[in-house]
């Protein structure tokens, strides 16, 4: 998907992901807010508590809800897909910044 999109388009979905799935007022991706947008996930068959759940695994800072930098480590850590992608990206990156 990196390879598809470059970096900064992938980072970009992450974020446009974000922002569909965050509440509005508070900025971040509340159990409320994931509820509310879960069956846009596909998830409206989940309980309360793989909901929750859910949450947990991905907060960091223990505030019951997802930042953005939180939400994109949790999505990179669910795909491993991703940071096979991600590795070589970087490898590409460190190869033309050292061949500069």
């Amino acid at each position: 998907m990196i390879a598809r999109l470059g970096a900064e388009g992938f980072i970009g979905e992450l974020c446009n992901g974000f922002r569909l799935l965050m509440d509005c007022e508070k900025g971040l991706i509340t159990f409320e807010s994931l509820k509310r947008n879960s069956s846009l996930l596909g998830l409206h068959d989940m309980g309360d508590d793989e909901l929750v759940c859910m949450l947990l695994e991905g907060d960091l800072d223990g505030d019951g809800a997802l930042s953005q930098m939180e939400f994109c480590i949790l999505m990179f850590r669910l795909s491993p897909g991703l940071l096979d992608g991600t590795k070589r990206w970087v490898e590409d990156f460190d190869v033309v910044t050292e061949q500069s």
